[in-house]
């Protein structure tokens, strides 16, 4: 799904005669994490049913995120489900923006493991096992 960056669109929004002409053009506003990650479902042909049990997480609790039932899960719950669907770091940096969740910052020693995994596209289970190697909590726990 390609979307304008953010600099492009801030530049957009900046040369505009005024911020009603970019609102009118654009229409800007939050993403909800369900459609986020029910279009990234589409795009990428994948089942909710198999990302859920590759989550990790209890299926009620992860078909409710993708229904939008709970729209404030857990950073974690959000990094199990970004390294199920195979996320890369932007895409899981968005998926947490729209949980209302901060990014992953690489100055953060676990969040640093954990762009390492997301990065080589590691399973769930690898990049817990490299947390735990590490000494840092695994995801979901």
């Amino acid at each position: 799904m390609e979307e304008p960056l953010t600099e492009e669109l801030l530049g957009e929004l900046l040369s505009a005669p005024d911020p009603t002409s970019f609102i009118d053009e654009r229409h800007p506003q939050a993403r909800s994490l369900s459609s986020y990650l029910c279009e990234l479902l589409e795009e990428r042909g994948l089942e909710r049913k198999d990302v859920v049990r590759e989550s990790q997480l209890d299926s009620t609790y992860g078909y409710q995120i993708f229904t939008g039932q709970r729209t404030k899960p857990s950073r974690d719950k959000v990094l199990q489900l970004a390294f199920a669907m195979h996320l890369n770091l932007r895409e899981t940096d968005r998926a947490l923006q729209a949980a209302g969740a901060s990014k992953l910052y690489c100055k953060d020693r676990r969040d640093a493991i954990v762009i390492f995994c997301l990065d080589r596209a590691t399973t769930l289970t690898e990049a817990n096992e490299t947390l735990f190697k590490l000494g840092e909590r695994a995801l979901g726990e």
